[in-house]
């Protein structure tokens, strides 16, 4: 069995050893805990959002940068690709660890969520359970974890504190816009799990999406989630041919709340995340190559206007 830790441990300790060459910084805590600064005090740029995305992914997935366009205007997109779907995405970048220590919270994701099974449901969901002494955790924060953050996270999953490394850097940050359009695959295959569909028959996945422009804390949330919304692009592959059953409910266009940038949105729901229709969280056009019968499905649509709109540019 794949160990997604010890995959993302090779990359963690390259940039956690040389973070001048990722404009990072390292820190060792009193209890041995690593962290890399990726954001927040520090300028980060793409190599750390490159890291910090094949780090979130366990190790399972290939992270490259292109320049694109969206209606003539020249953005950067990421390319995100991997051969192990189900693990890679569901198992180690999903952000379905809250870490909240006293005054201190973050999202986590990445590799560390094997070793804790937050949530257990996944993992049983798609037969997977990491082994390894050391966790390697994602913190999407503004602030950089203390001793008794580190040591909570490293109880959670059963490894000595020493043992546990954190690469850290806010939504609002170089960083930040990479890494969550850096989950444009993911919001694919998370999308077909909520629907049911067993992801273990998905072989290999790719995706791009705009990274999209550091528009200030108060914004980062929506901008950052609008660039797979209204502008990622996802191929499947798989093995299922079960999947018509599901290829209208995937793409973000047919979502209740579709259509405006996710700020508004999220304006008009009160800042209520939770009256949010969730179905929103997909990626605007998937293509599926289903190899038992030989066909391809082509569903959703890209969304230009939205986007530009979202990231200040119309």
């Amino acid at each position: 069995m794949l160990s997604v830790n010890e995959q993302a441990l090779d990359i963690f300790n390259d940039i956690f050893e040389y973070p001048e060459d990722y404009n990072a910084a390292s820190h060792e805590l009193d209890n041995g805990a690593r962290i890399v600064d990726a954001g927040v005090s520090v300028p980060g740029g793409y190599q750390a959002g490159r890291t910090f995305t094949e780090i979130c992914m366990g190790g399972l997935g290939d992270v490259n940068f292109t320049m694109g366009q969206i209606k003539g205007i020249p953005m950067p997109f990421i390319e995100v690709s991997t051969d192990f779907p189900s693990i890679a995405c569901l198992g180690a970048q999903k952000a379905g660890w809250t870490v909240k220590v006293g005054n201190y919270f973050a999202m986590g994701s990445g590799p560390a969520r094997a070793l804790s099974l937050k949530p257990k449901h996944t993992y049983e969901v798609i037969g997977y359970e990491d082994e390894c002494d050391t966790a390697v955790i994602c913190l999407e924060s503004d602030h950089l974890p203390n001793g008794e953050v580190m040591q909570t996270i490293a109880d959670a999953c059963k490894v000595d504190v020493a043992n546990t490394c954190a690469i850290v850097a806010p939504t609002s940050s170089i960083v930040g816009s990479i890494q969550v359009a850096g989950r444009c695959v993911e919001t694919a295959v998370y999308k077909l799990n909520e629907l049911g569909f067993d992801t273990r028959k998905i072989v290999a996945g790719f995706g791009t999406a705009p990274v999209p422009p550091v528009r200030g804390a108060k914004r980062a949330m929506g901008v950052t989630n609008d660039a797979t919304i209204y502008h990622g692009q996802i191929a499947l592959t798989m093995k299922a041919p079960e999947i018509k059953d599901y290829l209208e409910k995937i793409p973000s266009n047919k979502s209740k709340g579709y259509g405006k940038p996710f700020n508004e949105i999220f304006k008009e729901a009160g800042y209520d995340f939770y009256k949010i229709d969730t179905s929103l969280f997909s990626p605007a056009e998937v293509v599926i190559n289903e190899l038992s019968e030989g066909v391809v499905y082509h569903v959703g649509e890209v969304n230009p206007d939205v986007a530009l709109k979202s990231f200040g540019l119309q």
